[in-house]
């Protein structure tokens, strides 16, 4: 199964949500998300959430269009998106898409951010996409990368402090081996010169961004 989350981050940062949806198998909003959900005429299977940020004319309409909807208390341990994320992990998916995680408050950021290793870990695929960027995380292996008309720039960052021998091939900069460390700067802004294009590692965590300049 293939499942959505899409949380409330700033609504102009978020893509076009349709052009997605025929690679979605069940769609969940967490908090503001499920309005946003509704704002891009997309079913809501799960609406999730203390909704502290909704009217309560919208926690009504949300309650209305939704298959399900769960209202938790504001005053709680998880946020909104790790509610979301334990309810996605139930139905056991093979891919998660994480929309509205980004872009908005630094720490939420952060910390979305993080939650890629904890689907790492539990074996999902999983991406943190917005209007700007395409997130994802990896273990030591070898890997393909698409070129995409929508983010052509490709970042490789360490995730743990050191990710050893890391080889890019088909790129623009290419690299052979090399370990890369918190700060470094060297696996920056290249871009796919060889479709598909392949990087492997054989040692700690790495973070994948693909990007484009906003206008």
């Amino acid at each position: 199964m293939k499942i959505a989350i899409v949380a409330g981050g700033p609504k102009e940062e978020l893509p076009l949500l349709d052009s997605y949806q025929s690679n979605i198998d069940f769609w969940i909003g967490a908090d503001d998300g499920a309005l946003a959900l509704l704002e891009q005429n997309i079913p809501i299977d799960l609406a999730i959430g203390d909704f502290d940020s909704v009217s309560n004319s919208d926690l009504e309409r949300i309650k209305r269009l939704s298959n399900h909807c769960k209202v938790y208390p504001i005053e709680k341990d998880e946020t909104d998106l790790e509610l979301a994320l334990d309810e996605a992990l139930n139905l056991d998916p093979e891919m998660l898409y994480l929309f509205g995680v980004t872009a908005g408050r630094l720490d939420h950021e952060l910390v979305n951010i993080q939650q890629l290793y904890r689907l790492l870990m539990k074996q999902v695929e999983a991406f943190i996409i917005d209007k700007h960027h395409e997130i994802s995380m990896y273990k030591p292996g070898s890997y393909e990368v698409e070129q995409s008309d929508c983010f052509p720039y490709i970042s490789f960052i360490p995730f743990s402090p050191i990710v050893k021998e890391l080889t890019l091939k088909g790129f623009y900069y290419p690299l052979n081996r090399s370990d890369i460390t918190w700060g470094s700067t060297l696996c920056m802004s290249n871009q796919i010169l060889q479709d598909p294009s392949t990087f492997s590692f054989t040692d700690g965590i790495l973070l994948m961004i693909k990007s484009k300049d906003k206008q």
